[in-house]
Order: structure tokens, then sequence, then C-alpha cells
């Protein structure tokens, strides 16, 4: 763990996913959040929303997460008061977006793209004390600044699926060995279980 992220002295990193049982990101042909975007969850996420992160993506869930919110502020949207609500949140939240692809200024508000390699622009972005940063999805970011040690927290929210068929982004392939020390747990809905762990890495 970063000592001085935590103490106060830099700014502390979360890598932050969700995850099937089998350990995906994602499955072709279910909905977002595998159908399972209980309120007691969404309201979490809204309530995350406010605790002043800068959030890290990349050029893919830049595109997917930019779109939901769009999606989300019509006024036909198709998701639910809270789902749309926790979406359209994060219009206002600083955004950080690592992407060789992507053309400025990027359409989603407060969103800045940066074209200098991810790990050495957050080890500094850590170093000079931005304030709490997180990742948002971005599965190959998060195994890059995971490896670097920069990573403070990580954490996962697991559903009860099982995608072995349809299962898309495997998000431990590639990792190191790390070592994981639990510091909080939670239940949301009765069925979706926060991990959050210290995370040592032991080999790269």
């Amino acid at each position: 763990m970063n000592q001085a992220a935590m103490n106060g002295k830099g700014s502390a990193l979360m890598v932050d996913l969700i995850i099937s049982l089998d350990g995906y990101a994602s499955a072709e042909g279910w909905p977002g959040w595998w159908g399972m975007e209980a309120p007691e969850y969404l309201a979490w996420l809204g309530e995350e929303e406010k605790k002043g992160y800068t959030f890290l993506m990349g050029a893919n869930t830049y595109r997917v997460m930019s779109g939901m919110s769009e999606q989300a502020a019509a006024e036909d949207s198709g998701f639910s008061d809270t789902e749309g609500a926790a979406l359209r949140g994060l219009a206002a939240v600083p955004k950080v977006v690592f992407s060789a692809s992507l053309e400025a200024p990027l359409s989603w508000p407060n969103s800045k793209l940066v074209r200098a390699d991810a790990v050495e622009t957050v080890r500094e972005m850590k170093r000079n004390g931005v304030g709490p940063l997180s990742t948002l999805g971005s599965i190959s970011l998060s195994r890059s600044l995971l490896t670097a040690g920069l990573v403070d927290r990580f954490r996962l929210v697991v559903f009860p699926v099982i995608t072995g068929i349809t299962g898309r982004e495997r998000i431990y392939d590639g990792y190191p060995d790390v070592l994981l020390e639990m510091v909080d747990s939670r239940t949301f809905d009765g069925r979706l279980q926060l991990l959050e762990y210290v995370p040592t890495v032991l080999r790269s």
C-alpha cells in the first residue's frame, strides 16, 4: 500500500471493477450490470460519485459510458429513475481519458484527453495530490496501474452470475501475482457482494 497517499500526502488510487463470479467484465447478449442494477446498489453508486474522485479510463470505456450517460439524459431513456440519475451524475465528475485514438475536445463534460503514458501520468497525479482517483472499468488500464504498484485499494462488486459461454473481457488475464488484504465488504440488495482490498504485488 502507498502509505503516503493513505496518510494524505499524495493521492490514493482505487481500481474499481464489476465482475461475474467467473471473472468476466461483461457477457454477450446480457444487459448492462447483467440486468441486476438493483436500487441499493444504484443508490450507492450515486453516493460514490459525490466523494470527489477523478475517474480514470481508456477509450473503450469512455465511448460506452459517455453514450450511456447521454442516453440517460434523454426524455425516454429506458433507464430506471435511480439508474438514470447515477449515469447522468457522471457528467459532472472530473474524468481523465487515456487514448491515442480519440480526438479533443471530448464531448462528455469534464473529460480531459491525455495521450501521454498512463502509468507515468497517474504516478505524477498521485505525487501532486490532485485528490482521490478511481478507475472506471478500463480493464487494461487497471491492470497496468496495479502492475506498476500504484493502486492503494482494489475494489470489486461481484455479480451472482456465471457467464462461461457468453463471457467477454476476462479481468484477471495478464495480472501479476497479488496478495489481497480485505478491508471492507458489503452486500447490496441481498445478492451483489462488494469486496475491497489493499493489494500487494508479489510478482509482475
